[in-house]
């Protein structure tokens, strides 16, 4: 094995991959009786800048809430995970955004190890080069190596890392899967690590839809508008003429799945064209299309969640309301 050196992916493959990628997902997801589409679809630069405004929304709970967990036990998360480790140590980011959350963790990451490279990875480059620019200054020291592309293209460069790995999967991203897909997303994380490598999870906990609600459909229309982009997406990268503003933001929380649901609702009865796909796409007024589930956790779904996975939870870091959990897990040997 050897460590890895190239920093980004080659964009005019990446970007050939995506589309590929992005076709399918919609074809598939909008031929379907209940029409849904992928999360991934959210984030291109409009769709990441979006985000980035929802998380400091003073509706949106989860960013500050996790940032504050960081920020209050950074060190004794730092030492949880590093202490076990030896050798170079590759610390890989999946879904990184801009990394200003992780900024915190990093720095005490550093205190504790010098032989430390940070691997942000993400669908857009955007939010990713930001962070490596940004990092440059803030922790010199810290080599930052971008990778461009999904969860699975950043497992497998990861897997092969000559050293230790630590993998965050943080945010609370884990909750767009239901439950047998966030296994088999972990068991590819837990194949990566190998026996060299520990995972960071973030969770969010189960909650009054007093406060879940308002998080998925904020006053200002922020959320309405990061929902609704995925068809700007669409007409503007497929050639489609989904009339967006015929489609109203819709955030309902799902008890029997445990999971706040988003969906994009038709308010009159419509045919799309989707040029690149050659397929029209007919809707009846009312009719929704499902385009992400934020899937809310107690503490044994979470330990279900990484056992299913071939993992064990280490230590659980918890804000003092017990919103949002960090869990730090090894793999079962």
């Amino acid at each position: 094995m050897t460590q890895l050196s190239h920093p980004i992916c080659p964009k005019n493959k990446v970007e050939h991959t995506a589309s590929a990628a992005m076709k399918d997902a919609v074809r598939h997801g909008l031929m379907r009786a209940e029409k849904s589409l992928p999360p991934f679809l959210f984030y291109d630069e409009r769709g990441s800048d979006l985000f980035e405004r929802i998380t400091v929304l003073p509706e949106y709970y989860l960013t500050r809430t996790e940032r504050g967990i960081m920020e209050k036990d950074a060190r004794r998360i730092a030492s949880t995970i590093l202490s076990p480790l030896s050798g170079p140590v590759a610390v890989l980011e999946l879904g990184a955004g801009t990394a200003t959350k992780t900024e915190v963790l990093l720095h005490a990451f550093a205190k504790e190890r010098a032989d430390l490279t940070y691997f942000p990875a993400d669908v857009s480059d955007t939010p990713v080069l930001a962070a490596q620019a940004r990092l440059k200054r803030n922790l010199p020291q810290l080599r930052v190596s971008p990778i461009l592309g999904t969860h699975a293209v950043a497992l497998e460069r990861i897997a092969r890392w000559n050293g230790s790995v630590v993998v965050l999967f943080i945010g609370s991203s884990i909750g767009n899967y239901d439950d047998a897909d966030a296994a088999d997303l972990l068991n590819g994380v837990r194949a990566a690590l190998g026996d060299r490598g520990v995972l960071l999870l973030g969770v969010d906990r189960k909650k009054s839809k007093d406060v879940l609600v308002p998080a998925y459909d904020d006053a200002a229309g922020v959320t309405a508008a990061f929902n609704r982009n995925v068809l700007v997406r669409i007409n503007r990268e497929l050639g489609a003429d989904f009339d967006v503003s015929s489609f109203r933001h819709v955030a309902v929380w799902n008890d029997a799945a445990g999971a706040m649901e988003m969906h994009l609702e038709s308010t009159v009865a419509q045919t799309a064209h989707i040029a690149a796909l050659g397929m029209n796409v007919s809707f009846e007024r009312g009719e929704r299309i499902h385009t992400e589930s934020s899937h809310k956790y107690d503490h044994e779904r979470a330990h279900r969640l990484l056992s299913a996975s071939g993992m064990h939870d280490v230590a659980v870091f918890s804000d003092a309301k017990e919103w949002f959990s960090l869990y730090v897990a090894a793999p079962v040997h």
